[in-house]
């Protein structure tokens, strides 16, 4: 079985602007923040785990006045869903920040 064909460019496939620019070929990614290019992407956990115990607060405040209210069932019931929703992502954010994720 024979290895699979190599798509990058060389410096000889390249135009007479891109081999004064790219000497050495095209980069195949954008450098590291140390070279002067983007850095890692990172996760805003805490912004997540904040909003995420807001909506869980604010959900189950509204089910509870829904409940005692004259409304539909549904809108009680929508609220409690999403507050469920709410407790399942609090529970995720914070386990990813027990294990040390950054943000």
């Amino acid at each position: 079985m024979s290895e699979p064909r190599d798509d990058r460019r060389t410096p000889d496939d390249l135009t007479e602007y891109e081999r004064d620019d790219f000497p050495h070929g095209i980069p195949e990614s954008q450098p590291r923040a140390v070279e002067g290019g983007a850095g890692e992407a990172r996760s805003a956990l805490t912004l997540r785990l904040v909003l995420a115990a807001f909506g869980l607060v604010l959900c189950a405040v509204l089910a509870v006045l829904a409940f005692a209210s004259d409304v539909p069932v549904f809108i009680p019931v929508v609220l409690c869903v999403l507050a469920a929703v709410a407790l399942v992502d609090l529970g995720v954010v914070a386990r990813r920040k027990a294990r040390g994720e950054p943000g």
